[in-house]
């Protein structure tokens, strides 16, 4: 009988088993692993966001405890390290200058900021402006053009020759050797188009137009009102080629008096001030003032001097033919039917103002609506131009159409 080899390859069923169960053994090691792996990346990516949130807040932190810095005004730029400047306290101080800092942007008088201990200069900061002179600019163009205001004709034509004509063709002025009008004021009685002018003008001029009240220059505390006015003119030579409309110039343009009030003092040195910035030592650049007033007579006159306002235009009541422009502008926007005729309006209409004018036309409209009209007639032009008449006499209160 033969003897069974040693060398047999066979396995026997445990030796299978124990295989199988450390082959799965491994896989589920290897599966275990590439998760971990993965987990381990995603906590180390929270842990470099976190580490990064850390930091931010350690630098607010740091930020939020730097001591204040102090406000002051450069004085004069005495070498590359010192420099004089004048802080929010009251005294001039010999001060560092940061090497951070650009010496080009230290100019006299401009603001920087002053370390709390050393007072040396750490950074230049911007120019103070009061947001409400920024308010002043005029963005969107009010929807008046010059073919809306009738029985003007002159005064309109002055007024392009001053605003217009040096913006779009300064040549012919070098040509000639002169200097362009730089101011305008308009005055004349209420309602007679003054406004209206100014509207058109921002309409159709490509220059920053900038509109200020007289009595929002009117100040409570002393010097409030100088430094609005420095301010403005500062703001429209900053947005040069600009056109600066100062409307009802009487609120701070009157004549001075020898006796006057606190308030009328205050009002007086907004008025000294404004003379300054339109004709002074330093020169206001491309700006043009455009100013109205309904009372010319009580003005100052150092306001009225050439200089300052080189054209004087008086805007009157429209004559007959003004007035029938006047009506032709706003009835052709309206819906008549033929009886409307002009020639008896422009008789019985005589002195009255382009407002004036315009409110006959809008209590026709009003008269026609009360009556159930799909055309204003010509009984309502009637019955608006007798009720107009009566307001102008005091007879009756505006606005009882529906009384």
């Amino acid at each position: 009988m033969g003897i069974p080899s040693s060398t047999d390859d066979t396995k026997t069923p445990d030796e299978e088993q124990d295989t199988s169960y450390l082959l799965s053994y491994t896989r589920h090691l290897e599966r275990q692993t590439r998760r971990l792996e993965t987990e381990k990346q995603i906590v180390e990516g929270e842990r470099l966001r976190l580490q990064r949130e850390l930091n931010n807040v350690r630098s607010e932190l740091d930020r939020l405890r730097t001591p204040p810095l102090f406000a002051g005004s450069l004085m004069e730029v005495i070498s590359d390290e010192k420099a004089i400047v004048k802080s929010t306290t009251g005294p001039q101080l010999v001060v560092s200058i940061s090497n951070k800092i650009d010496r080009d942007m230290l100019k006299p008088n401009c603001r920087v900021a002053l370390n709390q201990r050393s007072f040396s200069i750490v950074e230049v900061l911007p120019q103070s402006q009061d947001p409400s002179v920024r308010a002043m600019e005029v963005e969107d163009k009010p929807n008046i053009k010059y073919e809306d205001i009738g029985g003007l004709t002159t005064q309109i034509q002055e007024i392009r020759e001053i605003v217009e004509l040096p913006l779009l063709r300064p040549e012919l002025f070098e040509n000639i050797g002169i200097h362009p009008p730089k101011g305008v004021l308009l005055y004349g009685p209420p309602g007679t188009g003054k406004t209206l002018i100014a509207k058109a003008v921002a309409n159709v001029t490509n220059a920053t137009f900038i509109r200020i009240i007289g009595s929002e220059l009117v100040q409570k505390f002393i010097g409030e009102g100088a430094r609005l006015v420095r301010e403005m003119f500062e703001f429209a030579k900053e947005k040069s080629p600009s056109i600066l409309f100062i409307d009802e110039l009487d609120a701070i343009g009157s004549r001075r008096l020898e006796i006057a009030t606190s308030g009328d003092r205050e009002v007086q040195r907004t008025l000294m001030q404004l003379l300054s910035s339109m004709d002074g030592f330093e020169p206001r650049g491309e700006v043009r003032v455009i100013a109205a007033t309904n009372r010319p007579d009580i003005l100052d006159p150092a306001l009225l001097r050439p200089g300052r306002f080189d054209r004087l235009i008086e805007i009157s009541v429209p004559n007959e033919e003004g007035r029938e422009e006047v009506f032709k502008i706003h009835i052709n926007k309206m819906n008549t039917d033929d009886t409307v005729t002009l020639d008896y309006l422009v008789s019985e209409t005589a002195g009255y103002s382009g407002a004036e004018i315009k409110s006959i036309c809008v209590e026709a409209g009003m008269f026609a609506i009360r009556n159930n009209h799909s055309k204003v007639t010509w009984n309502d032009f009637s019955s608006a131009l007798e009720k107009v008449n009566k307001e102008r006499k005091g007879e009756t209160v505006r606005g009882d159409s529906f009384a």
